[in-house]
């Protein structure tokens, strides 16, 4: 006998249908319960199905409880009809299931990334079962989001169809809607400030005369930006010294025959306020005053800046920190003279109980050993907390190069400890990289190589290095170990030949070097390397190179040096100071001697803070002096031009020449160069650059040669490598000089 219905629709109906039945079986015997089967039931297994029924074996039947059992099931999701039929004691449930997406295609919202996004946005995948509600809010979703992009009026058709029973094609069809663009933005009370600087920090801002173009505002509503903007506006006020700046939310109106928009933000300005006084009230005597007084930037007199205090605020926490206070708590607060437009800014500093480091805990590394980021955090287990470790430990990982991003959380455990938990994003440490130029001198150039700085996560490095052009060819087998035994030791050797056509003879070297350096901080090391080099010059040009040139000789010499690194990244170094000096004495046996004294200095410096633009100042200056001790090569010598020194000019082809025309080299040289970088996406990682390069070269006078140039670079880590383009112009290139006007390198990373 059946007596339930057959579809969710008549829930309530099956319940007026049990009451009946139990009313009508009052009188006779209820039958007992005893089996239950199920059929057509896939999804569930018949042991968790029997813990959903709730229905007992041996026990009489309960109408009521096997109706309420069924919309247990139909909760579950799975099935479009459920009925119950009962004969001799066999209660026997019988299940009609929603088929399953055995294949979903979403089309017309985009390919590639944008592709990606929506899979993970819709809420819905390949193996779910076919749910209408579930298909309806996967509508609502699309909607939604491309609503966030911009686009308005969407359509999203779904269509079904049946691959093979209880399987089906679901086809998700997007007509993306039309794009509101901001014909007219205004600022209705703005004085002080100018809307070029209002739109510098909103989303949403008027569409320029070219905003179809690159660089130029497109004018694409951003709506749920609308409020932010809002805030974004008082906030810039506040930089500029108005602290009763009000903004209230913009007003957007919409002509959706057009898709135009019209975008209305009310100001109140306020009056602008100077700093009267700068107190610093400090809760416990664990500073001197004028210590913490030296780190404040807002002064008396100055127009009041709320970016500084936030910045002052850090600078005073950051100095409190590094005393081992890790809770340290600095509140500002502002006392407003309204009739003088003045405002006193005072500091309350509550440093709190000194904490010490109960443990290191790294996440995130799939292949770097522990070890190997452990001995780059500065702070051990034990040690008193020191705040400017925490970000000198995250340089000192990202200097490593193997590492995408580096987070290193501060956990608190009580008043007097913390954990430190430093979860890295390891990037693509292995490098195939080759490179295409030409230049007029040396042809068509290219070079390859193969490099790790993570061999089997231990931090070990290893490259080997092919370089080939019309004139040139060369091989390098490098390796080094940053830490011996996870000690402040690095060891590194180099193995190599060169086979160079210079611009008058032909020099083949062969040599090896092995440097041993010692860790001295996190970021200053010393080093002693040892060099062995034979080298033979032949197919002189120029009869009057044999006053320069005594036969195959060797060098045999020795390198201290210093190096110093506090940049902030391996490849795109925004601030810090890179520092290298070298002294080679050869003439440890061998033929050459002769001294020779070499420094470098990198300095990089974020100007975001001023700018509000992701641009970096970047300066790099060389000088290099030779002595001459019983015999200096002619290729030892001093030589300017190429990526490295001088661009715009070719590879060591700048150098002074003797009354024969005989190209010498320097014995000094000095050269730099000043650069501005733009990053020009947050999220990928490319920069272009202007630079102005600068070069001196001489025998005796430093100035005796002197030439510069300018240019513009584009760099991009890419997913198939770095990659550079380099267009750069000689100014003031002489007769004789051999110049360059475009070069290009790209490698791989794995």
């Amino acid at each position: 006998m059946t007596f339930f219905p057959k579809t969710l629709s008549f829930a309530v109906a099956a319940f007026a249908l049990s009451t009946t039945l139990s009313a009508n079986l009052q009188a006779a015997e209820l039958p007992i319960i005893k089996e239950i089967r199920y059929e057509g039931l896939n999804y569930i297994s018949p042991l968790i199905a029997n813990e959903i029924a709730q229905i007992k074996i041996n026990a009489v039947m309960d109408i009521e409880g096997i109706n309420k059992s069924i919309m247990r099931f139909y909760e579950q999701g799975y099935f479009k009809d459920i009925w119950v039929t009962e004969e001799t004691g066999i209660l026997t449930y019988h299940f009609v299931e929603k088929p399953v997406i055995a294949s979903l295609v979403v089309s017309g919202y985009g390919a590639g990334k944008e592709q990606s996004v929506i899979n993970q946005e819709i809420g819905l995948k390949k193996g779910d079962v076919y749910d209408e509600i579930k298909i309806a809010n996967t509508r609502k979703r699309i909607i939604s989001l491309l609503e966030t992009q911009g686009f308005y009026d969407t359509v999203v058709e779904v269509k079904t169809e049946e691959i093979s029973q209880n399987a089906l094609k679901v086809t998700l069809e997007i007509n993306k809607g039309e794009e509101i663009i901001i014909r007219k933005a205004n600022y209705y009370g703005r004085e002080e400030l100018k809307v070029s600087r209002l739109e510098s920090v909103t989303a949403n801002k008027e569409r320029d005369f070219l905003g179809w173009m690159w660089g130029f505002n497109s004018g694409k509503l951003q709506i749920n930006e609308i409020e932010n903007d809002a805030l974004r506006i008082r906030d810039l006020y506040m930089q500029k010294g108005f602290l009763d700046a009000q903004v209230n939310t913009p007003f957007l109106r919409t002509d959706f025959t057009t898709y135009n928009a019209e975008l209305d933000f009310y100001i109140k300005e306020g009056q602008l306020y100077k700093v009267s006084e700068v107190d610093i009230v400090l809760e416990e005597d664990v500073i001197g005053i004028e210590e913490l007084y030296d780190v404040v930037r807002l002064k008396e007199g100055k127009d009041f800046n709320i970016s500084t205090m936030r910045r002052d605020v850090e600078e005073l926490k950051y100095k409190i920190g590094d005393l081992g206070y890790a809770f340290a708590r600095v509140t500002p607060d502002l006392d407003k003279n309204q009739d003088d437009a003045e405002v006193r800014v005072i500091y309350y500093i509550q440093p709190g109980k000194k904490v010490k480091v109960r443990d290191v805990l790294i996440s995130g590394n799939s292949k770097t050993l522990d070890r190997v980021i452990r001995r780059n955090v500065l702070l051990a287990p034990g040690d008193q907390y020191e705040m400017s470790k925490i970000q000198r430990s995250k340089n000192a990982i990202m200097r490593t190069g193997g590492f995408d991003s580096v987070e290193i959380e501060e956990k608190r455990i009580d008043e007097e400890n913390i954990d430190l938990l430093v979860n890295i994003k390891e990037g693509k440490t292995g490098e195939f990289t080759f490179g295409v130029g030409y230049g007029s001198y040396d042809g068509l150039m290219g070079s390859a190589s193969i490099k790790d700085r993570n061999i089997f996560g231990t931090g070990l490095t290893a490259g080997l290095y092919f370089d080939k052009s019309e004139i040139s060819t060369s091989y390098r087998l490098n390796l080094y170990n940053p830490a011996v035994l996870d000690s402040d030791y690095s060891l590194s050797t180099d193995i190599y030949q060169t086979d160079y056509v210079n611009y008058d003879y032909r020099e083949i070297t062969q040599g090896f070097s092995l440097v041993g350096g010692r860790k001295i901080t996190d970021a200053f090391e010393v080093n002693m390397g040892y060099t062995y080099q034979k080298s033979e010059l032949s197919e002189f040009d120029n009869p009057f190179y044999s006053r320069y040139y005594m036969g195959e000789y060797v060098k045999s010499s020795v390198i201290p040096g210093l190096y110093f690194d506090n940049t902030d990244s391996y490849f795109f170094p925004k601030n810090g100071w890179k520092i290298s000096a070298s002294l080679e004495y050869a003439g440890i046996g061998g033929d050459a001697e002769f001294w020779k004294y070499f420094g470098s200095l990198h300095y990089f410096k974020s100007l975001e803070d001023w700018t509000d633009l992701d641009l970096v100042f970047r300066f790099r200056s060389k000088f290099g002096y030779i002595a001459n001790n019983g015999y200096v090569p002619i290729n030892e010598r001093f030589y300017l031009g190429g990526v490295n020194s001088l661009r715009g000019f070719q590879t060591n082809s700048v150098t002074p020449r003797d009354s024969y025309g005989v190209r010498i080299g320097g014995n000094q040289t000095l050269y730099g160069s000043v650069e501005l970088s733009y990053g020009l996406f947050e999220t990928v990682q490319m920069r272009v650059s202007a630079f102005y390069d600068y070069g001196m070269l001489g025998e005796d006078k430093l100035t005796q040669i002197q030439r510069s140039s300018v240019g513009v670079a584009l760099e991009w880590i890419s997913p198939i490598g770095a990659i550079t383009f380099i267009i750069p112009k000689a100014l003031d290139a002489k007769r004789g000089d051999d110049t360059s006007s475009f070069e290009f390198t790209m490698g791989q990373r794995f």
